[in-house]
């Protein structure tokens, strides 16, 4: 085709008109004004086609194009306005193509089974849980996409509605075919639907849409913590595991508290009367804000020297501003440069909590001052360091 040709608009064709009615049935309006009980609006279109001199240059090409108008299925009207004038003669060409009526469009479209299956389900619904059918006219294709696990879904909303206690398990969910792992399959459909079942006093709204269990009144899998006892605890074990709800009332017997982010580091730091050590794991350290007791410790953050660690103490910081960090400071990293790697994805989020010794550090490390996305991890800093480091009783800026 010549290039000035390729250039001019595609001319409209009756597979582009039946994409766009596609896309706004995808999209949910025809099955929400359906829904909604308004009446059929019908579908009047404008065809762009050939003008006067495509008829002229490119007649075989308009041909073909006026033959593809032919074949439009049933339910779909094709008007045809004149084209032309007294060089080349007057043709009636596509001008406007029409869906006079609701059956049409859906036969036109093939969704007869889809809006048969929408309007047993709204039905359904409206007499089941009359609060959701708004929802549902709402959200069509959403419904359409949950297909079968529909009524599922509603039962389940139902149930909880009705027989859920506060403080349950999802586990406890009584309601045949649906376990947990169809909960959290489903959780964001489910959540919008008890949204609106629920009364407002049954949901948590301080909790984010992603804490489906606590957002709904039941009881997440509790966080537990690790902790390596001080020696001579006058117990049977120099390790435990156990709930951090359940630690927050009972105080460790140790002056001094190290949170330890690398489990290796956890099981290896040596042991120090008086010393308790809790393995943070990371940005999970930010679960012991519960245990209030920390206050009156000394309380030490062991984690890597790079952008997160230093995050990860700011949050720690958070609950606890006495917290002093240990082995986080520039002497050290200065101290270990053939053990130096890079940080995979550095942060470089504004930290407000640091001492000024470790927010210069950090700013170095945010702006690769000292080498590119330098990192020290923990468990490549000598262990010798670590009773002398915690043999000193500075108080910085946060203690």
């Amino acid at each position: 085709m010549p290039a000035r040709a390729q250039q001019r608009p595609e001319w409209t064709t009756w597979p582009g008109v039946r994409d766009r009615l596609r896309r706004r049935w995808d999209r949910g309006d025809f099955l929400t004004a359906h829904a909604s009980g308004q009446p059929f609006a019908p579908l009047d279109l404008p065809i762009r086609g050939p003008g006067p001199r495509d008829i002229g240059d490119r007649f075989d090409e308009v041909r073909a194009w006026r033959a593809g108008w032919t074949a439009v299925p049933r339910g779909v009207r094709v008007a045809e306005a004149p084209v032309g004038g007294r060089l080349i003669g007057v043709n009636r060409l596509p001008a406007r193509v029409a869906v006079d009526s609701w059956t049409d469009l859906v036969a036109v479209l093939g969704v007869r089974r889809d809006v048969e299956a929408f309007d047993a389900r709204l039905a359904a619904t409206r007499t089941r849980a009359p609060a959701l059918a708004q929802w549902m006219t709402a959200h069509p294709m959403r419904v359409l996409v949950a297909a079968d696990d529909w009524d599922l879904l509603l039962t389940t909303v139902l149930w909880i509605d009705r027989e859920a206690r506060p403080g349950s398990y999802l586990r406890e969910i009584d309601v045949p075919g649906v376990d947990t792992k169809f909960v959290e399959a489903n959780r964001g459909l489910l959540t919008d639907l008890l949204e609106r079942q629920l009364s407002p006093e049954r949901i948590d709204a301080g909790r984010p849409r992603s804490d489906f269990a606590g957002r709904h009144g039941f009881r997440s899998k509790p966080d537990h913590v690790r902790v390596r006892l001080p020696p001579g605890h006058g117990g049977p074990f120099t390790e435990i595991a156990v709930r951090v709800e359940e630690l927050t009332g009972a105080p460790l017997a140790a002056d001094t508290v190290v949170v330890v982010e690398n489990e290796i580091t956890y099981l290896a730091i040596p042991a120090r009367p008086g010393t308790a050590v809790v393995f943070g794991g990371g940005y999970a350290a930010g679960r012991l804000a519960p245990l209030r007791w920390l206050v009156d410790r000394d309380l030490r953050y062991w984690g890597d020297i790079d952008t997160h660690g230093f995050a990860i103490l700011d949050r720690l910081r958070a609950a606890f501003p006495h917290a002093r960090s240990l082995l986080m400071d520039r002497a050290t990293l200065l101290a270990h440069p053939t053990q130096w790697v890079r940080e995979a994805s550095p942060t470089a989020e504004r930290l407000d909590r640091l001492t000024d010794d470790e927010a210069e550090l950090y700013t170095d490390l945010v702006t690769d001052a000292l080498g590119p996305s330098v990192r020290l991890e923990q468990e490549r800093v000598r262990l010798s360091l670590v009773d002398p480091a915690l043999s000193c009783r500075h108080v910085g800026a946060w203690g």
